[in-house]
């Protein structure tokens, strides 16, 4: 049977307004009979408020009179008409159907080429494969290594683009973590991406010879200049 809400708070309250036997309050509130007689004594939750079962929605006034009138009666707790969906089942393995199970090692493949970071558990879980298989593709010794190319598996059919989109995220993120905590054991900044305005630039180098002829190709030649150079000379 479910169990309910605050126990001992329900007993408290059930023996202070009921006729029920404490073998009764016991296995409703799934506590000891021992407990329940404590609790009676005020040996036991002394101090604890009674909680109304009824007025809780955990059981009917016509469960309560039933079990009153008969002492080997056990109540039932009232099952809430959603109670499957407020505890939803956990997810078991992914169901690849067989029609789409051969094409698991394209999708691989195509995980391992495109985003490395992501780790072969992850990968596992998101086509529904084994590390084995992920393990044979990327070592090319898979059986049909010669067949096989990389397909994203949301085009097969393998997952949805946002199982993949997160898996590749957390994957990246997680990635990012290890690479700043590396870095910040070798001594460096992490977030550093730029040199320091105030850093000193690196000397200019001596400009070569092939330096000097392609500034003086560029430099215009004023032609008055140099032939009157030329009569000057003459002149003389």
């Amino acid at each position: 049977m479910a169990t309910i809400l605050m126990p001992k708070a329900t007993a408290v309250w059930l023996i202070d307004n009921t006729a029920l036997s404490f073998d009764q309050v016991a296995k409703f509130c799934g506590l000891h009979a021992l407990e329940v007689r404590g609790i009676a004594d005020g040996d036991v939750a002394a101090g604890v408020r009674g909680l109304d079962p009824i007025g809780a929605g955990q059981v009917t006034r016509e469960e309560i009179e039933k079990a009153e009138a008969d002492e080997n009666y056990h109540m039932q707790l009232v099952v809430p008409k959603h109670a499957e969906k407020m505890n939803p089942p956990r997810k078991g393995p992914r169901y690849t159907p067989l029609s789409r199970r051969q094409d698991r090692p394209d999708a691989i493949a195509w995980m391992v080429r495109n985003h490395p970071e992501v780790p072969d558990s992850k990968i596992s879980k998101l086509i529904g494969t084994t590390k084995t298989t992920i393990e044979a593709v990327r070592n090319r010794t898979h059986w049909n290594t010669a067949n096989i190319k990389p397909v994203d598996p949301v085009s097969l059919g393998l997952c949805s683009q946002i199982d993949l989109d997160a898996t590749v995220a957390a994957a990246a993120e997680k990635k990012r973590k290890a690479d700043a905590k590396a870095a910040k054991a070798r001594g460096e900044d992490p977030d550093a991406t730029l040199a320091p305005a105030d850093a000193p630039t690196p000397e200019a180098s001596e400009p070569t010879a092939e330096e000097d002829l392609r500034k003086l190709a560029d430099k215009k030649v004023d032609a008055d200049e140099v032939f009157g150079a030329f009569s000057d000379k003459a002149d003389d």
